[in-house]
């Protein structure tokens, strides 16, 4: 797959209890972590995901997808994937029309926790790391992130999802 075109992104890895943050510049060049969002109710989530989008002038956002051994969609990655819809077509409803795109992010927060030796950690800090490795790939590997108003069908389906070398894998 093609590296996509460079753009201000978002990308996050979705947990339970915290979603993960990266961004990235305008020119694709530098990814950044950024503190984690502890998760409230999804209208609290998107009033301070809004405001991040705003300020840092995102044009897409790029979801992690934890997916099994046969590449189809862990149950966690139905919940990552159904959030980052969910939010994609919020965030259009409220004039932030953004695009979308999956990376598979097997393995992404336990390779976080050994690059960055944060192993253990509960403050966030390694869930955004893990989004900083899902914007790296993205950044590699691509895809194109589409519009959420193109996406009828299942949001999660295999050929949605950028594969590559996983954001796990070492790429060196």
């Amino acid at each position: 797959m093609a590296p996509p075109r460079p753009r201000s992104v978002l990308a996050l890895d979705v947990g339970r209890r915290r979603i993960g943050l990266a961004g990235c510049d305008p020119l694709g060049i530098t990814v950044t972590p950024l503190p984690a969002l502890a998760r409230g109710d999804f209208q609290a989530d998107l009033d301070r995901l809004l405001a991040l989008v705003r300020q840092r002038r995102v044009e897409a956002l790029v979801v992690g997808l934890p997916l099994d051994a046969s590449q189809r969609p862990t149950a966690q990655g139905l919940h990552c994937g159904r959030y980052g819809l969910r939010l994609a077509r919020a965030l259009q409803a409220l004039g932030q029309a953004l695009t979308l795109a999956w990376v598979d992010e097997h393995a992404s927060s336990w390779v976080a926790g050994e690059r960055f030796g944060l192993h253990g950690d509960r403050s966030g800090r390694l869930d955004s790391a893990a989004a900083v490795l899902l914007l790296e790939q993205w950044l590699r590997e691509g895809p194109e992130p589409i519009s959420p108003a193109a996406i009828t069908d299942d949001p999660v389906a295999p050929a949605a999802i950028a594969l590559g070398t996983r954001a796990g894998a070492d790429s060196f």
